[in-house]
C-alpha cells in the first residue's frame, strides 16, 4: 500500500486530521490498534474550545454537535465559602461547548466511508520505519497479514503509549513531567447535572468537579489517592463525597443515581520534544499531557491536527517545505501555554500532600484575588475558553 500522508492512531486527533486532508484531496490512510467499538467506548472529557468546534464546523460535521452540544457561557471555581463565577463570554466574547469526546469521535468515525478517508482498524504490530528518510513507511498486521503502507510522511496520533513518539531517537529526545500524587475518580450517571455550569471546587477534603455531559447526563469527580482502589468506592460512598466537597448549595442540587463508569485516573503533566523529526509528526497524547484541570486535553490535540494539516496542505499544495519545518514550534508554543495553565489551575484547586499551612494560604488569597479582580478573571477565562491558534 501507499499513500501521501500515513496516520497512526484513529482516536479523535487521528480522524479529524485524516478528515481535514482529504478536504484537500491529499491522500491519508488512518491505521489503528484496536477494534472502532473499543475506541469509542473510551470515556473522555467533554468541553470543547472554539478550535474544536471550529474545525467540525469546517468539515461540515458539526450537526449533532450544534443540535446536542450545551453552549457554556461560564463556570465557577468553589472555595469551601462562596462560588466564583468566571464569566467566559462576558469577559472574552466566546464560548465553550459541551459534547462529549466520544461523540466527536462518533461524528468524525460515521463520516470516514463517505468521505474517502481509510481506517484500518485491529491493526497490530504497528512499526514505523526509515521516519529520518523522505520516504518512511508503516509496517502492520492487518486482519493476519503482514502489511506494509508506503507514506510521504506519518503523523504519529497514537496517545501517550503508542509506537510514535518512541520511533523518535532518545539523542535528540527531550522529555519533560510532573506526576501527581493524587488521581481522579470520576463517576458517570444518566443524572441531570447539579449546576447548569462547571464547578471546580477546593474543599478540606480535597477537590472536586461537577460537570455534565447533557441535560441528562453527568459527570462528577473527586481526587484521590493513587493507592486508592476503584472497589472501595460504591457509588453511595462517591455521591456522599461529592455533596460534601461541593458544598451545600450544590449538594441540594445533586440528583444521585446508579454509575454507567466509574474510573481512576492519574494525574500528569508531559510534553516530548520535537514534536516533528524528520518526516514524522506528533499530535495529541502523543506529546503531550495535561492533567484534566481546565479541559485542555482534547482540544490541544485539535489544535496540533490544526498546525498539521496546514503544514501538509502547505508542502503537498504548494511545495512548501518551510510549512514542515516551522509545524514543531508553532504547536508547542500552544502547548506550553496550556501546560502552564493546566498546572495552574491544578495547584490551585487541590491540598497537595506536602502542602503545609503557607501553601494553603497562598491558595486562599489567590482565590480572594481572582474573586475581585477583573483582570484575573480574564486571564483565566482568555486560557479556559483557549488560546488563539
Amino acid at each position: 500500500m501507499k499513500t501521501q500522508v500515513a496516520i497512526v492512531g484513529a482516536g479523535p486527533a487521528g480522524l479529524l486530521l485524516g478528515h481535514l486532508l482529504r478536504a484537500e484531496g491529499i491522500e491519508c490512510v488512518v491505521v489503528e490498534r484496536q477494534t472502532g467499538d473499543y475506541v469509542l467506548g473510551r470515556i473522555r472529557a467533554g468541553v470543547l474550545e472554539s478550535i474544536t468546534v471550529n474545525l467540525m464546523e469546517r468539515l461540515g460535521l458539526d450537526a449533532r454537535l450544534k443540535a446536542e452540544g450545551l453552549v457554556e457561557e461560564g463556570f465557577n471555581l468553589a472555595d469551601g465559602e462562596r462560588l466564583i463565577r468566571i464569566d467566559v463570554a462576558g469577559l472574552t466574547g466566546q464560548t465553550v461547548t459541551v459534547y462529549g469526546q466520544t461523540e466527536v469521535t462518533r461524528d468524525l468515525m460515521d463520516a470516514a466511508p463517505e468521505r474517502g478517508l481509510p481506517v484500518l482498524y485491529g491493526a497490530s504490530d504497528v512499526a514505523l520505519h526509515d521516519i529520518e528518510s523522505d520516504a518512511p513507511y508503516l509496517t502492520f498486521t492487518h486482519e493476519g497479514r503482514a502489511e506494509r503502507l508506503d507514506a510521504r510522511f506519518i503523523v504519529g496520533c497514537d496517545g501517550f503509549h503508542g509506537p510514535s513518539r518512541k520511533a523518535i531517537p532518545a539523542s535528540v529526545a527531550r522529555e519533560y513531567e510532573r506526576v501527581y500524587p493524587f488521581g481522579w475518580l470520576g463517576i458517570l450517571a444518566d443524572v441531570p447535572p447539579c449546576n447548569h455550569e462547571l464547578i471546580y471546587a477546593n474543599h478540606e477534603r480535597g477537590f472536586a468537579l461537577a460537570s455534565m455531559r447533557s441535560h441528562t447526563r453527568s459527570r462528577y469527580y473527586v481526587d484521590v489517592p493513587l493507592t486508592e482502589k476503584i472497589e472501595d468506592w460504591s457509588d453511595e460512598r462517591i455521591w456522599d463525597e461529592l455533596a460534601i466537597r461541593l458544598g451545600p448549595d450544590a449538594a441540594a442540587n445533586i440528583t444521585r443515581g446508579p454509575s454507567i463508569e466509574k474510573s481512576i485516573a492519574p494525574l500528569r503533566s508531559y510534553v516530548f520534544e520535537p514534536m516533528r523529526h524528520g518526516s514524522l509528526l506528533l499530535c495529541g497524547d502523543a506529546a503531550h499531557i495535561v492533567p484534566p484541570t481546565g479541559a485542555k486535553g482534547l482540544n490541544l490535540a485539535a489544535s496540533d491536527v490544526h498546525y498539521a494539516a496546514q503544514a501538509l496542505t502547505g508542502f503537498f499544495k504548494a511545495n512548501d517545505a518551510d510549512a514542515i519545518a516551522s509545524y514543531a514550534a508553532k504547536a508547542l508554543a500552544r502547548v506550553w501555554k496550556s501546560e502552564r495553565f493546566s498546572w495552574t489551575l491544578t495547584k490551585l484547586m487541590h491540598r497537595f500532600p506536602d502542602d503545609g499551612p503557607f501553601e494553603r494560604a497562598m491558595q486562599v488569597a489567590e482565590l480572594d484575588y481572582i474573586a475581585t479582580s477583573r483582570a484575573a478573571q480574564t486571564s483565566i477565562a482568555e486560557n479556559y475558553v483557549g488560546l488563539p491558534v
